[in-house]
């Protein structure tokens, strides 16, 4: 998308749809989901500056900060010690935001521009930090109950040693006041990793999920979507998860949709949630008003940050997992 919210038509763009549903990939941009779209509605949060090129070392707010991204293998920038000894630094939000991907196509399927009704995609990319590839297949489909898009994916270590990795899904979705974030009942409490002006706390400190309580000590609803006005910006995590807790939804009544995000928990066992009215980035110029479901494998941001949620990869191991987003009609 452009600052006029339509994404330049590019020969590496790829559009995959189902009926009404559709969605636009950008491979040379970090293989970026750029749109998600519902007939003329858009459902992800709109660039705050123009498409470019991206570095190694840029920070995330520095960027177009939009659409659905994957960070791996950390969300915050970090140096950890691998099992050499060597100390390497890991950028904001990862690796694979700032490379190219290549699509993955099947023996004998022919020229993509010949394809028509084309619902699925799979895409392949390396980190430069640490020596991992992730494959991630998008599939679309359309049912009388709404839509859902469908993601697979396969984590390897390309490696002769085993890795650290920590994962989480990106995805902003646009959102305005009268949106309403949903949860499992059995989640009451949430872990805060950061909040715009200090709101919530500090860092670690325990929040009450949905009414919890500023550290002026007014009480906020935090399932209600705002103004971009009110200048929030709050990022927390729930979990370990249970097997009954593996979802969160996002409604959207303007839109008349209600976005669901379902996973499994053993395998992704966290749920990080940002939330943003108007509060990032903290730069001047445009901000994000957007909700951000993201399973994720851990429930902080950083991967120098060891826990019983730290993970390995063995050299040569791959990993997989799979992610639903269901878009039901209200």
């Amino acid at each position: 998308m452009t600052e006029t919210g339509v994404i330049p038509e590019k020969a590496e763009n790829v559009i995959i749809q189902a009926g009404a549903f559709s969605a636009t990939v950008l491979p040379e941009l970090g293989g970026k989901i750029g749109s998600i779209r519902i007939g003329d509605e858009e459902l992800l949060q709109a660039p705050l500056a123009p498409y470019g090129p991206r570095t190694r070392t840029m920070s995330f707010d520095t960027g177009d900060a939009s659409g659905w991204d994957e960070c791996l293998p950390s969300v915050a920038g970090c140096e950890i010690v691998t099992a050499t000894g060597e100390i390497v630094s890991v950028p904001d939000h990862g690796d694979l935001w700032r490379v190219a991907w290549t699509e993955v196509r099947e023996q004998g399927s022919g020229n993509r521009d010949q394809e028509s009704d084309r619902r699925s995609i799979t895409l392949r990319a390396e980190c430069f930090s640490l020596p991992l590839e992730l494959q991630r297949t998008m599939t679309l489909t359309e049912s009388e109950q709404g839509w859902q898009l469908r993601l697979d994916y396969t984590l390897t270590n390309k490696g002769a040693k085993a890795t650290p990795w920590a994962w989480s899904v990106h995805p902003g979705f646009a959102a305005e006041s009268g949106d309403r974030v949903i949860l499992p009942g059995s989640i009451t409490t949430l872990t805060l990793e950061g909040s715009g002006g200090g709101r919530l706390g500090q860092n670690g400190d325990l929040v009450n999920w949905p009414i919890a309580t500023t550290i002026s000590g007014e009480q906020t609803d935090l399932s209600i979507g705002h103004a971009p006005e009110t200048c929030y910006g709050d990022k927390l995590f729930a979990g370990p998860l249970t097997s009954s807790e593996n979802w969160c939804v996002l409604e959207r009544p303007r839109a008349g949709v209600r976005i669901r995000m379902r996973f499994d928990a053993a395998e992704m066992p966290y749920l990080g949630l940002w939330i943003c009215y108007g509060g990032w980035p903290d730069r001047a110029g445009t901000k994000q008003n957007c909700v951000a479901i993201e399973p994720t494998t851990a429930p902080v941001d950083s991967l120098a940050i060891a826990g019983p949620w730290s993970r390995t990869l063995a050299a040569g191991a791959s990993y997989k997992w799979t992610l639903f987003t269901d878009f039901e009609r209200l």
